[in-house]
């Protein structure tokens, strides 16, 4: 098993390639660490950067737990020979210019210099890592550009630097919490393996992102995947002719057979999607709902009709099943319009009250024939208010099932569709999206 800790735990931390310039890689580096962490610059020509003493030497260093190596991919392996002889075991190589590009020669070098020096490497080709409960944060994308989120239960494995630097900016901007995040690039001696072997340990970890354009072990894998007790939500990158040659390109990966791919995460139950939306969409869902399903039977609660029928239509879609209402339904008739349709899905008409809602959704939740809840609320119908938000909240805290919202519009929607997530509740803007990331969610739950 690698140690994979002192990328997470470090205290002491040496960037190598320090730069006094604003906006370089090696300046962004020390600035977003020193905050938190013991930071020791090193670059031969600069007495101190952003007020820190620099260090013209590895071997002038004091003792550190890591360094972080931003320099030309030519000068790295000779770098390697220093830190292990100042004891560093552990380096993460922000630095590019490897196979990726075609270089393969200075790859077997630095792999190489890795296993003579007996060092743990992450990269090359990186952006490097996010630990949110340790304040670690060795991403050379500055704040300013890329939001850090706040403390949270998804970590995200991504080869791509850039796949994932844009959820993790988007997970900020809509308030979603992370734990980790990893950038491991080209994989010298780190692998995806690895990392997911050792985020299925970590206790600040309940949900697993991970985006792979290539495997290199993929026995050892799927062991390891089917092992894992938490969600792993996976999305594969080259699964087309030009999307192998371009991650060929990218991080240097052999693609391989997209089939071959999707049935070993089949096979691991693991959660798999072909886009970015899906994959942040998912990873929320699952970091809100933490009921346990053991059937396939949904119950939609609406008042409008056409997304009730469209809502239905997606149920179909990915293979779920309408819900036949109980007897709690059928006892809304005394308590409801006439009008007002209860059958699947139930049509609370676009008069519809929050009171409504409630006998509705506590209806629902005490049914014994449904195995989850999915309730559109059109917030257009001018006797809707706010209080909706903590009826749908009461009922979900009871309930042992999910609740799934679908709310659409502009800014009133915005508005209460914030309070709901606030609240705690998974919501979505079209009723695809919500069928389409429960159905992923009753899968994943009936599979285990």
């Amino acid at each position: 098993m690698v140690n994979l800790d002192p990328f997470f735990r470090a205290n002491r931390i040496a960037v190598i390639g320090a730069s006094r310039t604003s906006g370089k890689v090696g300046n962004v580096i020390v600035k977003q660490l020193k905050d938190h962490k013991k930071v020791f610059p090193v670059n031969p020509n600069a007495k101190n950067i952003l007020g820190l003493k620099c260090y013209n030497t590895i071997d002038s260093l004091p003792s550190v737990d890591l360094a972080v190596i931003a320099t030309p991919a030519e000068t790295v392996s000779d770098i390697l020979f220093q830190c292990r002889k100042k004891r560093i075991s552990h380096v993460v190589i922000i630095s590019a210019g490897f196979k990726e590009i075609g270089n393969i020669e200075l790859e077997k070098e630095l792999q190489t210099a890795l296993r003579k020096n007996k060092i743990t490497c992450i990269g090359p080709n990186c952006l490097g890592i996010l630990d949110t409960y340790n304040k670690l944060d060795m991403l050379f994308l500055p704040s300013e550009r890329l939001r850090r989120p706040q403390k949270g239960a998804i970590s995200f494995i991504s080869q791509s630097g850039a796949v994932g630097s844009a959820i993790i900016d988007l997970a900020a901007y809509e308030g979603y919490g992370i734990s980790k995040f990893v950038s491991y690039g080209n994989a010298a001696n780190v692998d995806e393996t690895d990392l997911l072997d050792y985020f299925a340990r970590d206790k600040k970890t309940d949900i697993i992102c991970l985006y792979v354009e290539g495997i290199k072990d993929g026995k050892r894998f799927l062991k390891v995947a089917k092992k894992c007790k938490k969600p792993i939500i996976a999305i594969k990158g080259g699964v087309s002719e030009f999307g192998s040659q371009a991650a060929a390109s990218h991080t240097g990966s052999l693609a391989g057979d997209a089939k071959i791919y999707f049935g070993a995460f089949n096979q691991a139950n693991m959660i798999t999607t072909s886009t970015l939306q899906d994959l942040f969409k998912f990873a929320k869902f699952f970091e809100k709902v933490h009921a346990k399903v053991k059937g396939d039977r949904v119950q939609i609660i609406t008042n409008g009709g056409g997304y009730g029928i469209l809502t239905a239509d997606a149920v179909a879609k990915y293979s779920l099943q309408l819900a036949k209402p109980g007897r709690e339904i059928t006892k809304l008739k005394t308590k409801l319009p006439r009008t007002a349709v209860l059958n699947n899905p139930i049509d609370l008409l676009g008069d519809a009250t929050t009171e409504r809602y409630q006998l509705a959704v506590n209806a629902a939740v005490q049914d014994k024939n449904n195995d989850a809840i999915i309730l559109v609320a059109l917030t257009q119908t001018p006797l809707l208010d706010e209080k909706l938000v903590s009826v749908v909240q009461k009922a979900y805290k009871k309930s042992k099932k999910p609740i799934v919202l679908v709310t659409t519009g502009s800014e009133y929607a915005l508005k209460l569709r914030k309070k709901f997530e606030d609240a705690g509740l998974p919501v979505f803007t079209f009723p695809d999206q919500a069928v389409r990331a429960l159905a992923k969610f009753m899968i994943y739950c009936m599979k285990k």
